[in-house]
């Protein structure tokens, strides 16, 4: 049987107030008793009840988790992950509401937070609109960013971005720099209502090759089961294969370096390939990446979004980490009948 609040309060010769109090108040008890009551408690393996202590400090204790991409995936897995940790040590629970389309996009702006009662919202990889920060903002609740486009000038309350256009300047002139002018970068295929922080890794890629007079080709890798082989029937389509890949993500480099294999083809000896991410298997694989840490992003995040929700206002509240290039065995110097 569970320990009531009874069993503890009789176990430490206290009131059930008292008790309560401890817990809730903690300022309204002696030092001594405060003490007893908590070490009992933990003796018996009792905690409080999730309303009492929200009705006590007028908090939900549940921050929504708003995010753009399948859950299951590396990135948002990680993020989930990282939040988690330090959330959970504080109390509270994360609601996570998956957006996919424009019909969830509009649904989650009407219910939340006036339905869902939240004490903040954590947008990940996701461009909020003015009207829907103006709705959220109604609501006053803390609404923090991870790698979310323009956080501060869209009203968010603090963010922690990957500097993506540092990243993809790492990867072009990487591969610049190892001889390669006949490039493709792949990217992914999403719904254009949804904005994604990716999409600044594609400009600044382009734009680096730009200066360099070189124009890589595009491909879009649509979503899907097959989308990695549509990729290669692409590549393979083209009058002249490059010799240099650039991947939006490892989710595609990675299961592109195994199809190109499959083909024939040697990596980096014919072609290299460049992700972004240097998310799990990357280093088993020897992928040269931009790295990112999910983990520690979410747990800035974390951070951030309890001290506004306690009213505190972040010394340094939009912070930008530097990506870094890892350069494995995927990437090497353009074949010399390519030079």
């Amino acid at each position: 049987m569970s320990t009531s609040i009874q069993d503890v309060a009789r176990a430490a010769n206290v009131s059930i107030s008292t008790v309560s109090r401890s817990f809730t108040r903690p300022e309204l008890v002696s030092k001594a008793t405060r003490e007893k009551v908590l070490r009992i408690a933990e003796e018996l393996n009792f905690s409080t009840s999730r309303s009492a202590v929200a009705l006590k400090t007028g908090r939900a204790l549940r921050v929504a988790l708003l995010v753009s991409d399948h859950i299951r995936l590396w990135f948002s897995a990680s993020v989930i992950e990282g939040l988690n940790q330090v959330l959970h040590e504080e109390g509270y629970d994360i609601s996570i509401f998956q957006i996919s389309s424009i019909e969830e996009r509009k649904e989650f702006f009407e219910m939340l937070p006036v339905r869902r009662n939240a004490d903040a919202v954590i947008v990940v990889s996701f461009d909020i609109d003015n009207t829907e920060i103006a709705q959220l903002n109604s609501a006053a609740v803390p609404i923090v960013g991870i790698n979310s486009v323009l956080p501060q000038e869209r009203g968010f309350s603090a963010s922690i971005n990957i500097d993506d256009v540092q990243g993809s300047i790492l990867a072009a002139r990487h591969l610049i720099s190892l001889g390669h002018r006949d490039i493709a970068y792949v990217r992914t295929d999403r719904d254009v209502s949804l904005h994604f922080s990716v999409q600044q890794r594609f400009d600044a890629f382009m734009e680096c090759c730009a200066h360099s007079g070189i124009a890589p080709q595009v491909i879009t890798a649509t979503e899907g089961p097959t989308r990695i082989s549509q990729v290669v029937t692409e590549l393979l389509s083209m009058d002249r294969m490059p010799t240099a890949i650039a991947c939006q993500e490892d989710g595609i480099a990675i299961p592109l370096i195994f199809q190109l294999m499959r083909n024939g083809y040697s990596i980096p000896g014919e072609i290299s390939v460049i992700g972004f991410d240097n998310s799990v298997y990357a280093a088993d694989i020897g992928l040269t990446t931009i790295s990112q840490d999910p983990v520690e992003l979410a747990h800035i995040a974390a951070r951030l979004t309890l001290q506004l929700i306690d009213g505190q206002t972040p010394r340094a509240p939009f912070l930008l980490e530097p990506a870094q290039l890892i350069v494995r065995s995927s990437t090497g110097p353009c074949p010399k009948t390519h030079a």
